[in-house]
């Protein structure tokens, strides 16, 4: 394992000095935070996929029920 002195040089300026500022409060929130934002994420792109079945079906649907109608109609029409 890396030592934390060798990890941190590798990473920009900026966020040296961001993490350098944090307190010990900080980092627990962070840590906390994490898992919370990970739930969002992973739901968010369950939502996409949910929408887009949920419009895929409703198109389906349209397009079937309106070629039931034409069928409908011819059957009345040939008789």
């Amino acid at each position: 394992m890396t030592d934390t002195p060798e990890r941190l040089a590798d990473l920009p300026q900026e966020t040296r000095d961001f993490l350098s500022e944090l307190s010990k409060d900080d980092l627990a929130t962070i840590k906390s935070g994490l898992p919370i934002i990970k739930a969002i994420i992973g739901f968010g792109r369950v939502t996409k996929w949910l929408a887009i079945t949920a419009l895929g079906l409703l198109a389906g649907t349209v397009l079937l029920w309106e070629s039931v109608l034409k069928i409908v109609g011819y059957l009345k029409g040939a008789q």
